[in-house]
């Protein structure tokens, strides 16, 4: 069965070739997403390697957080940009689900990550999710859920207020955007636990604060916050 799904994999290839989500080169058989060229030449952050990294600084004093970090470096016109628009954007959840399970595999390779407990995604609204039928968070924390072999859940942290755009907005601007957008409706799951958020971008941390202000008044035992990506 399985020789024929790549069969037929194969055959679509010839009259639509998957393309490298960063370059538009074609992908080669055993290549995902990215091609290895792109993958290599990635803007890794590295800040899973260090227990106190510059993003330790952007909720120092706001939230306890035990653990922080983000994969890439994102800045306008480069590869970064172009992987999280096709995600966000053009419906490939393939690439953040990707993605997350290979930053996952890198995690769990550190101690600080491999007592946590399970994934928490930030959620979208119900308006939002319907309008673009995903959550692109919640397709990284199913990428890092596998890679970590610790469950997802996304039925525990709800959105319940519908917010508009955050991109040009202050970050005060954004924290009274999001400050009472999100309830907890299943604690149950996550009592206890380390937990770890997961939201594609980190920009000025308010949506993140948002959340784990939330998780925090469950009786969690600590919570981390890993993102695809940091604007730099």
């Amino acid at each position: 069965m399985i020789k024929i799904v790549n069969a037929f994999k194969n055959l679509i290839s010839l009259f639509y070739p998957y393309s490298c989500v960063a370059c538009g080169n074609v992908l080669q058989q055993n290549e995902q997403s990215l091609c290895v060229n792109c993958l290599l030449h990635l803007p890794e952050t590295n800040y899973h390697l260090e227990k106190e990294n510059p993003l330790q600084l952007i909720f120092r004093g706001r939230v306890p957080i035990e653990n922080i970090s983000a994969f890439l470096f994102y800045k306008k016109v480069n590869q970064v940009q172009r992987i999280l628009h096709s995600l966000k954007y053009n419906g490939n959840q393939e690439i953040g689900e990707f993605l997350g399970y290979y930053y996952g595999q890198q995690l769990i390779q550190q101690p600080d990550y491999q007592n946590i407990d399970c994934v928490i995604p930030i959620p979208l609204h119900y308006k939002k999710l319907k309008l673009r039928g995903y959550n692109q968070s919640e397709a990284i924390a199913k990428g890092l859920g596998k890679a970590m072999k610790i469950p997802v859940y996304t039925d525990v942290l709800i959105r319940n207020t519908y917010t508009d755009t955050q991109t040009k907005k202050s970050r005060f601007s954004r924290w009274k955007n999001v400050e009472h957008v999100f309830e907890v409706q299943n604690a149950e799951p996550i009592f206890n636990k380390h937990v770890l958020i997961c939201d594609d971008v980190l920009t000025t941390g308010a949506t993140l604060e948002a959340g784990i202000s939330k998780l925090l008044e469950n009786n969690i035992s600590k919570i981390s916050v890993v993102t695809l990506a940091v604007a730099h």
